[in-house]
This record gives C-alpha cells, structure tokens and sequence, in this order.
C-alpha cells in the first residue's frame, strides 16, 4: 500500500514509520518536514498535498496540539485553538481525501487518553480527544467507496516519557510497538467507527 502519514517526525509518527514502513511504502508529511510539507489548518495546504502525492491507499494523522493549562486559565480562546489543531485539522485532512484515497482505502487519526483518564491541566486535552472519537464514530457510516476510518487512543509513549511524563502522575507508560501495532491493526485490518485503545 501507499500510505500518507502526516506528523511522521512525531513520537507516535516515527513508531508508525517504523512499523508500517517495512511492508509498505510511506509517503511522510510534516509542517517542515518529510516528503511533502503541509498545513492541516489551511484547506488550501492540504489540497495541494493530495494534488502532489496522488491518492494512496491510507491515510494516517498523528498530529495535533492542544493548550494544556487550569480549567480556571482557559479561555474560550484556548479551547478553540485546541479544537481547530488537533480536531478540525486532522478532519479537514479526512474531509480533502474523501474523494482522493483509493476506493476500500483507510483514514486513521490519533486522540488520547485524556478523555477517559484526566490529569492536572488536560482539560482542552480531554475535549479534543472526545470530539475525535465522536467524530470517527459518526462519520463512520456515511463514508464513500468502501472507506474506512478509525482513531487510535494511547496513552503516554514510553519515548514520550523524558518530555512529558511529569504531566501524567500515576500513568503507566504503553510500549511504542503496542502503539504501533494498533495503527497497523486499523489499517491493515477492517475495522471502522472505532476508537482503538491503548492502555
């Protein structure tokens, strides 16, 4: 298969290279990295991606910021700034490839764990990774040619740790091949509308 994979240079990106490149051929995006360069925030920047690459068969997202702050520092600002990074731009990657990935073909996109289990200052965390798995699961039914399209939620990378493992008190830390497998599992298997969890 051809499979576009967007934030490659990632943590979760580079594990999903890893595994998938060593029976696929990957296409690797990146805002400033990779074969092709892309915007998901710009509709624009994400056409002309699909018009550069030609349709692959998959389409892998593991992008997405969100502002990590107190409940009581928030801002409708912050949580929409959240919402468009992680959320809005990986469905305008989707809603740009509808008509572009291969017939049968494959979306997978990446939430968290913030939505099922909470930590200190992960509220936008929380809210964007719900919005994606409701997302998946309503836009599942209605997709075009046989597409597919699944979330994969993890928790924190054991690779993650040094960066970011102060942020999740109490977390156990999941093995980057689980991670790994479970994006191989969405897009190699069937499985559609699904949140894919990893624990």
């Amino acid at each position: 298969m051809r499979i576009l994979v967007v934030g490659a240079a990632g943590d979760i990106g580079q594990v999903v290279c890893d595994e998938l490149g060593q029976r696929h051929d990957l296409i690797r995006a990146g805002r400033s990295s990779g074969d092709v360069q892309v915007d998901l925030a710009d509709t624009a920047s994400v056409a002309a991606m699909y018009a550069k690459i030609g349709p692959p068969d998959a389409v892998i997202s593991t992008t997405g910021d969100v502002h990590f702050a107190p409940v009581s520092q928030q801002t409708a600002q912050t949580f929409l700034d959240s919402l468009q990074q992680k959320v809005i731009g990986q469905v305008n990657l989707v809603l740009a490839g509808l008509d572009v990935v291969a017939d049968g073909g494959s979306f997978t996109l990446t939430s968290g764990i913030l939505d099922r289990v909470p930590i200190p200052m992960g509220s936008a965390a929380a809210m964007a990774n719900g919005a994606l798995g409701g997302f998946v699961r309503g836009a599942a039914g209605e997709m075009p040619r046989g597409l597919r399209i699944n979330v994969v939620s993890p928790g924190l990378l054991e690779v993650s740790v040094p960066r970011y493992g102060a942020w999740f008190p109490g977390h156990i830390p999941v093995a980057s091949d689980r991670v790994a497998q479970a994006f191989a599992f969405s897009v190699e298997g069937t499985a559609t509308g699904q949140v894919i969890t990893v624990d």
